[in-house]
Formats: structure tokens, sequence, C-alpha cells
């Protein structure tokens, strides 16, 4: 197995070419490619420029087309928000740690899911006290974020007054 990622090239035309299979595939191969944990890398087949995140927003894009979307439009309107805030590269790590936290929860929930209904008289209570001993850390989690969020706010707010002043000295 190479340790190189599978070469994707996108052709003007917008079509995708799997240098690895040689053909063509589509978005929902794509997918597939993820979704088997294929590493992999699209490029501009002009540019050669590495466009991999803008082909997944495609995939994504699609999915939420169908009939079981995972963005509200409130969600997705407040992401468009943080695009040009000060705290966006902040904002972007703060989800995906979150999101490598969710998966972590996940398996080890599916894990213990499996246990306890093998063994629990009463599934949905184990279920609830499961839940409620996973609280406690997203609400740190969140207070952290929220904590980071306001000293970065204030210290951009203190920064622009200074330049105020400084401004209005000269």
């Amino acid at each position: 197995m190479s340790s190189e990622p599978r070469v994707i090239k996108k052709y003007p035309n917008r079509r995708l070419y799997d240098t690895h299979t040689s053909r063509y595939i589509t978005l929902d191969e794509v997918r597939n490619l993820v979704l088997n944990h294929i590493r992999f890398r699209v490029e501009d087949k002009r540019t050669r420029r590495d466009i991999t995140r803008l082909i997944l927003l495609q995939v994504i894009a699609e999915r939420e087309e169908g009939g079981n979307p995972i963005f509200s439009a409130d969600l997705l309107t407040h992401i468009i928000c943080l695009y040009g805030d000060p705290m966006q590269s902040s904002i972007s790590r703060y989800l995906e740690l979150s999101m490598h936290m969710f998966l972590e929860q996940q398996q080890s929930f599916s894990e213990k899911i499996g246990s306890l209904l093998g063994q629990a008289q009463q599934p949905l209570q184990s279920l609830k006290e499961l839940a409620d001993r996973q609280a406690p850390i997203w609400r740190t989690i969140r207070r952290e974020f929220l904590k980071s969020l306001s000293l970065a706010r204030s210290d951009e707010s203190s920064h622009k007054k200074q330049e105020q002043r400084g401004s209005g000295e000269s």
C-alpha cells in the first residue's frame, strides 16, 4: 500500500479523472473513497493546484441537497458570518477538535451500548446515565472556547482603541 495519496485530476470540463483506476469518476465515487478511508488529492489539471477541499465541499453540497441535511440554514449563516472574523482560524480549529472529540465519543458510546445492551435490564436508563457523564465534558469545552473568544475580542477592541487614539494625536 502506497503512502502517497491517490491523485484525481479535475479537467476544465468539470470531469474528475482518477489516475489510479485510469477512468473518470463521479462525486459519489469520491464520497466512497472518503468512506473507505482512501487518501486522495484532487488537483486542477491546468494549474496543478490542490483543490481537494473544494471537491469535498461539492460532495457535501450534493449530500445536503438530499433528504436529510446535516447543516441547518441558521448554522450555515453563522459559518458564513465567521469568514474574515479575527477568530476565523480559532473557530476552524475548534470545529475540527469538536468533530474529533465527537467521533471518539461516538465510538466509545457504540462500544458501551454494545456491552450495555447485552447485559442491561433497563437499557434506556443506562443510556441516560452515559449521556449524563458526557455532558460536563461538552460544557467545559464550550466554556473554554467562549472564554478564549471573549479574550480575543477584548484584545481586538483595546487594539482598535489604541489605534484610534494614536491617529487622533497626529
